[in-house]
């Protein structure tokens, strides 16, 4: 399990939102920053990414990814798999310790180290340490409630930053 954030994305009515916190932990007990940047635009403004795990890692998983939508036109998916068999097999990236949740205007995935490209059931998903809080609580609000995608993740975010101690309510929001 990826620790030191969540990440949560739901998909509602041809909307994409993922939030993320902004906290950085160094090992189990310190907090160094809790103002970071972890879900962001890229490829024009037409792709959201949010990353779990080691900051350094994250970082060069989603400039990795960003090269793979420019060599295959924005093709998230193929992009997507082919940033997966790089870091599965790549002697430099098998080390990586992250996760991404990535969306466009017509896909959601979560990408992992293993090689996984996983399209979630339901148009719900959440990565890091707070996300079984995150995507229990998303379930949740989109089977229960009428609320936009974007409303469902930062109630989702808080329900997790009340119970995870490695997730703020510090949030940032992107939807697609």
């Amino acid at each position: 399990m990826m620790k030191a954030t969540t990440i949560c994305a739901v998909k509602r009515n041809g909307v994409t939102a993922i939030a993320g916190d902004g906290q950085v932990t160094m090992g189990e007990s310190i907090i160094l920053k809790g103002n970071a940047v972890k879900v962001k635009r890229i490829y024009d403004d037409k792709v959201v990414v949010g990353f779990a795990g080691s900051v350094s890692d994250a970082f060069t998983l989603s400039e990795k990814f960003e090269e793979m939508l420019q060599k295959y036109s924005g093709n998230l998916m193929r992009s997507a798999v082919e940033l997966a068999e790089e870091w599965r097999k790549g002697s430099m990236m098998r080390n990586l310790e992250a996760m991404l949740i990535i969306a466009d205007k017509d896909n959601l995935l979560i990408v992992s180290g293993n090689g996984n490209v996983i399209d979630p059931e339901e148009g719900v998903c959440a990565i890091g340490s707070g996300g079984n809080y995150a995507l229990a609580a998303a379930r949740a609000l989109l089977e229960n409630t009428d609320l936009s995608a974007k409303e469902i993740v930062l109630r989702a975010m808080k329900i997790a930053a009340d119970l995870c101690v490695f997730t703020n309510h510090n949030f940032t929001v992107e939807t697609v």
